[in-house]
């Protein structure tokens, strides 16, 4: 298995799983979380809805939730909220939760490859190096049991990944 980056659409990967970095709400949203629904087409969106809510949140921040993939090739959309940066007391932390707990996920559908964005790097405002350190970091630790690979349009943000991705390499010899 292993931990690899790719500059691609997300939606268009041929994985078990695809990572949506998500709203609480799970009713889709801007950026990659409207792309996954928009590809998907209505049944994603139905069965968001068939996640029970708490006040209207369906997935807190930094904790992830599944559903079926509707017309796009994965079989699993999982769907995670990290945090906004500006917001959040404790960013690195709930970043952190937001990518291990949906590799966790993942491990317990039974996936073993998996699509991943850059989670809150949008409009949630994470700095880029920041994040994708972290990414990577965490992405490492279950490498050993999946094939991860972010998916990542941006070029500032593929540079901060493929910078993490290097310094990871370089401290695992």
């Amino acid at each position: 298995m292993s931990v690899s980056l790719f500059a691609g659409d997300i939606t268009l990967a041929n994985v078990d799983a695809i990572i949506n970095a998500a709203n609480p709400q799970l009713l889709g949203g801007g950026g990659v979380d409207g792309a996954i629904h928009r590809a998907a087409g209505p049944a994603l969106l139905a069965a968001c809805k068939q996640i029970p809510d708490v006040d209207g949140i369906r997935c807190s921040f930094g904790e992830a939730r599944y559903t079926e993939a509707g017309k796009l090739s994965a079989r699993y959309v999982i769907h995670t909220v990290g945090p906004i940066y500006a917001r959040d007391p404790e960013p690195a932390e709930t970043l952190a939760r937001a990518y291990t707990n949906s590799f966790k996920l993942a491990l317990k559908l039974g996936c073993t490859t998996i699509a991943v964005p850059a989670i809150s790097c949008g409009v949630y405002g994470y700095p880029h190096k920041q994040a994708a350190d972290i990414a990577i970091s965490v992405a490492s630790v279950y490498a050993a049991s999946l094939s991860i690979t972010f998916y990542l349009t941006d070029r500032d943000v593929m540079l901060a990944f493929e910078q993490a991705l290097s310094r990871q390499q370089h401290a695992q010899q």
